[in-house]
């Protein structure tokens, strides 16, 4: 009888394995699905005879065959990542009110749990309500005529006792509810959720089965999307449900069992909730723009994660990065980045931030651009820890 065993890794913190304990199989899934999430160093001299694996950055569950699974567990706690998502995903609102009860987590699996039950809750909670519904064109052979008649076909076939007619129809089967039902669909598949939160996930999705198709969603058809005094309470719904579609990776089949991979790319989720803490608080008089492309030339651009900008002339002042990574010292191409990003731009300010103090702490000048380094800490009140970097944000008037 296989017994089935979690192997839990802790951010970029290695740790070892014997010989044994990888097999082939565990040893090409890991090669074949999760380089960039796991860094693998074969047995050798220098790792003592033993496996050595390392988490490069990524949270998460990886199901590696039926009996053997990585659990990859974060830096941070699990409330600031909670808190984290709450940015992120823009979910801080009065009328939603993510963390209320979910900052008591022990285990990643709980973390999932309750984010799983957080939607679903409200799935139902818009059920009883009601679900969003409006009129979809269609088009379909018909007995009597409805909507507009197609002419052309009816001359053409005058024999056809079938009409053909482009109609609209009130239908609750539209994008906004196959998001969340596929969403729901993906959650009851990664097997994550705890007894407590399956039946409720269940429940949920079974509301929506009965007028929904199922039909794959992905994290894209939840953003920019436009919403209605009918419907905007879908805003955040749909903003749970880009976050689980982002972190569910391609199921792997083994057997009869589907295997679902949920995982949490930090530096993304770094990126995203630094950059809506900023823009939500911004130094007095500047406001921030997110992803803003520039042009190089021969058809070429890349995107600035934040630029300061002044409120009264919509001139830019510096430019800013998130690097979610622990080195002792910024690196040169990372500097250089910068450098190019702000003569870009015309700006004469640039800043690293990162989530730990480096150890050398950058203040340089290149080209007359000025590059620091600044710090937006995970470690206690993220907060504090904002209201820390906007003061240490020089802004110049």
């Amino acid at each position: 009888m296989n017994v089935e065993r979690t192997i839990e890794l802790t951010e970029y913190s290695p740790r070892k394995l014997e010989r044994e304990e990888i097999t082939p199989a565990i040893e090409e899934a890991l090669w074949r699905n999760y380089r960039n999430q796991i860094k693998v160093e074969s047995p050798s001299i220098q790792t003592g005879g033993k496996w050595k694996l390392t988490s490069q950055g990524w949270v998460g569950h990886i199901p590696l065959t039926p009996e053997f699974y990585l659990a990859l567990l974060p830096k941070v706690q699990l409330k600031n990542l909670f808190g984290m998502l709450e940015y992120a995903y823009q979910l801080k609102s009065k009328s939603f009110r993510f963390l209320e009860g979910l900052i008591d987590c022990q285990s990643l699996e709980d973390f999932y749990s309750q984010i799983a039950y957080l939607l679903a809750r409200r799935i139902l909670d818009r059920g009883h309500k009601g679900f969003y519904r409006t009129y979809v064109p269609k088009t379909g052979q018909l007995a009597y005529v409805r909507g507009r008649l197609n002419i052309r076909q009816a001359i053409q076939k005058p024999w056809d006792v079938k009409l053909s007619c482009h109609y609209e129809e009130y239908s609750g089967d539209i994008e906004e509810n196959q998001i969340l039902a596929w969403t729901l669909f993906i959650i009851g598949r990664s097997g994550l959720c705890s007894e407590r939160v399956s039946p409720t996930v269940r429940q949920a999705y079974h509301a929506l089965q009965g007028f929904v198709t199922l039909q794959p969603s992905s994290a894209k058809a939840c953003v920019g999307r436009l919403y209605n005094r009918l419907n905007e309470d879908y805003r955040p719904l749909h903003a749970l449900c880009r976050f689980f579609l982002e972190s569910s990776g391609v199921s792997h089949e083994r057997g009869d069992r589907a295997m679902l991979p949920f995982l949490v790319d930090m530096a993304k989720l770094y990126e995203l909730f630094v950059t809506e803490w900023l823009q939500e608080n911004p130094p007095q008089g500047f406001f921030f723009k997110k992803q803003h492309p520039v042009e190089i030339g021969q058809n070429r651009h890349f995107r600035i994660d934040l630029m300061l900008c002044h409120v009264a002339t919509g001139e830019a002042r510096a430019v800013l990065d998130t690097k979610y990574k622990a080195p002792d010292r910024a690196a040169d191409t990372d500097i250089h980045q910068m450098i190019s990003y702000a003569k870009a731009t015309k700006c004469s300010e640039a800043f690293l931030i990162y989530p730990t103090v480096l150890k050398e702490p950058l203040d340089i000048t290149a080209s007359d651009i000025r590059v620091r380094s600044l710090t937006f800490s995970l470690d206690d009140d993220l907060d504090q820890a904002g209201q820390s970097l906007s003061k240490d944000l020089p802004v110049l008037a």
